[in-house]
């Protein structure tokens, strides 16, 4: 029996939050989602890694009308990713609209077919004041329809809701992740990029002042 489905991009937060839920015995399935982002196919070979590791069943679903309908810079369709800090005004091209409202639903589908009854998110405090999809109420929304939607058989869950990247960063090193298995640069080249608000956010997240930040970057 399946306790939870974790909605997994290859990416060090969700990677940390599925590290943690196997630490706590729990029993996860995962599923990660191709929506024609720049760093979909970086992430996603990364997160089906890491399943594999885990021993864990994990399901990929292709979403092609994301970048076919949508406009954003974190697309494929999409103009360049901007470089510099992760403030709103630098940051807004890259929201993809209701990108986690269209994930959370076909997560919550697929748990309530398997049996599972929760779906966890990665999302945490330093996505909120960026993207509307992240903050708390909606979360809160989100949950109370997912409830209502599933005759309360299946609940959503944020666990790193009230944490920052640097704590998501400590976490995953108190439980042994190789960071290098996991992705974060938006522009999705041979190696992170490190200018591009993600990487910037990354290097602050794994204390590469400090030395303990094992990812190359470009610069």
């Amino acid at each position: 029996m399946i306790d939870s489905v974790i909605i997994l991009s290859g990416g060090m937060d969700s990677t940390v939050m599925l590290a943690h839920e196997i630490d706590s015995g729990r029993k996860v399935a995962a599923l990660s989602f191709h929506y024609g982002s720049k760093h979909n196919d970086k992430e996603l070979p990364l997160a089906a890694m890491s399943c594999k590791q885990f021993g864990i069943d994990h399901k990929q679903v292709a979403l092609p009308f994301i970048d076919q309908l949508f406009s954003s810079s974190l697309l494929q369709s999409g103009t360049e990713i901007p470089d510099g800090t992760y403030d709103a005004e630098n940051m807004q091209s890259t929201v993809v609209p209701f990108r986690n409202g269209i994930l959370i639903a076909i997560a919550v589908g697929y748990a309530e077919s398997i049996g599972a009854s929760k779906v966890l998110l990665g999302s945490h405090s330093g996505d909120h004041h960026i993207y509307p999809d992240c903050r708390p109420a909606f979360n809160e929304a989100m949950n109370t329809a997912v409830l209502s939607g599933t005759d309360n058989a299946v609940q959503l869950e944020f666990p790193f809701a009230r944490m920052d990247k640097r704590e998501i960063g400590d976490l995953g090193r108190k439980l042994g992740i190789d960071f290098t298995t996991t992705w974060t640069c938006y522009k999705g080249g041979d190696i992170h990029c490190g200018t591009c608000s993600a990487c910037v956010e990354r290097k602050f997240a794994l204390r590469k002042d400090k030395g303990l930040d094992p990812t190359i970057y470009h610069q």
